[in-house]
């Protein structure tokens, strides 16, 4: 009964073709949150996938209902001693669409295939491989240990991809159900494929359209060139005075004021990579004078997802009547997000573009968070992931991306421990969505020594 025996278990488990055996069966069920004919599966993946591996390890287990929520909740928990730590796991089970016509021929979004050294399959990065992870190396400490040595919650939602709806409520509703001293949970990318990562948060998302209407229809550019506004043009200088042409935002409210030292310490050693797949990082593009790792972990982005004027696909000899340009600000700790469309208005307005209508995409926004990079759960985790691994750790204070983390440290008051297992080169959301098996085995390895640890009665709780 050692730490080492239950990874090996672990390791077993997955060399022997049984963990792939789960993954498949889980990647098989098309859970498309923004696909309302999907809405039966999105229930059966909680019931029929998730529940009975959790009754199986201990877990009681119970469904809970939101009317914002296209789904229930999934809700277990296994509560050995009241003075043990109490550790709460997150993760989703719904995918962004199939798309099945683009992937590659002879690969399947829901089928799970091994082809050139990959696995593929909607979901194995976002976000079933990743609690499918955590799940099998729980087992495997109990199959070793006869007990966690810890209580453990989880809940699962089956709306993360469309916005989480309902999360918020229910975790504010059942804050004494979900009560606990971690959060471990694992979603987004490693900084890199071959290196394992803690990230302590994620940068905020904003979603919003900026447009102008300036008539009701088209007019020949030949007659009325010249006399008449083109939207097209000025939505394009409008945007111009967000952002320069090398990608520096020039809104003033939505920078942070300095990167803290504690941040810039822990991304000194973090090289942004994203591997063969992965596009060559621009230098000179985004804020002057910060490393890559500091711009995509430590600063706020903003992008122009979208521009249409007039028809694309058939232009026509005609002025467009109006343009439109959704837009997206990724956003640090220390924006104050309640400010953001409201910092635009006035910067738009003070450079000549009150005329420019702005339209958030949706009332609720994932907000900023980030823990302490020197908080004691941090360096507790980050040793654990060494002794396991003999690999130095990156340590991010928070993701690149978005996640519904604002609801665990501000309505639950948790700190939050995210261990990703997925590469920035995974073609998550897109299609082809892949991982390499051996990333799959080293994070079932790490997660299963990170849970054999916080049962071996040496944690920040302990002390």
């Amino acid at each position: 009964m050692t730490r080492q025996a239950a990874i090996d278990r672990a390791s077993e488990e997955f060399d022997n073709g049984s963990f792939r055996s789960t993954l498949q069966k889980r990647i098989s069920r098309p859970t498309e949150s923004q696909n309302p004919a999907r809405s039966a599966e999105l229930l059966a993946y909680l019931t029929e996938e998730l529940q009975p591996a959790l009754l199986d390890m201990g877990f009681e287990c119970r469904l809970i209902e939101h009317p914002k929520a296209k789904a229930p909740f999934l809700y277990a928990e296994r509560l050995e001693d009241q003075a043990l730590p109490t550790v709460l796991g997150y993760g989703h089970g719904d995918v962004i669409r199939g798309l099945e016509s683009e992937w590659r021929e002879g690969v399947s979004p829901w089928t799970l295939t091994d082809l050139e050294g990959r696995w593929y399959g909607r979901g194995i990065a976002d976000n079933k491989g990743q609690h499918s992870v955590n799940l099998k190396a729980m087992a495997c400490v109990l199959a070793e240990r006869g007990c966690l040595g810890f209580n453990a919650k989880f809940i699962i939602e089956m709306g993360e991809e469309t916005g989480s709806p309902g999360l918020r409520d229910v975790c504010a509703e059942y804050a004494d159900l979900l009560k606990a001293d971690l959060l471990v949970a694992s979603d987004g990318p490693r900084l890199r494929a071959d290196r394992p990562t803690i990230f302590l948060g994620s940068r905020g998302c904003i979603n919003f359209d900026l447009s102008i209407d300036a008539r009701s229809g088209a007019h020949h550019s030949g007659n009325w060139g010249g006399l008449i506004s083109n939207p097209g043009i000025q939505l394009a200088h409008a945007i111009a005075c967000l952002v320069t042409d090398h990608g520096e935002i020039l809104v003033p409210e939505w920078k942070p004021k300095s990167l803290p030292d504690a941040v810039r310490r822990v991304l000194a050693d973090c090289e942004v990579d994203g591997g063969a797949n992965g596009p060559q990082i621009e230098p000179d593009w985004g804020q002057p004078g910060l490393s890559p790792a500091e711009r995509v972990f430590g600063w706020c982005s903003f992008e122009v997802l979208a521009f249409k004027t007039g028809n694309p696909d058939n232009p026509v000899n005609a002025i467009p009547p109006r343009a439109k340009a959704t837009c997206q600000l990724r956003f640090v700790v220390g924006i104050d997000s309640t400010d953001i469309l409201d910092a635009l208005r006035r910067h738009l307005d003070q450079h000549g573009f009150s005329y420019v209508q702005i339209t958030a995409a949706r009332d609720e926004i994932f907000k900023a968070t980030r823990i302490d990079p020197d908080d004691a759960w941090v360096t507790w985790a980050a040793n654990s992931l060494q002794q396991t691994t003999h690999k130095t750790p990156a340590i991010l204070p928070n993701l690149g991306g978005s996640l519904p983390n604002d609801i665990f440290t501000e309505v639950l008051g948790l700190k939050t421990i995210w261990v990703p297992h997925s590469y920035p080169g995974c073609s998550q959301h897109a299609p082809n969505e892949h991982l390499p098996p051996e990333l799959l085995k080293e994070a079932l390895q790490v997660m299963t020594g990170l849970y054999w640890d916080l049962g071996a009665g040496n944690t920040p709780h302990a002390n």
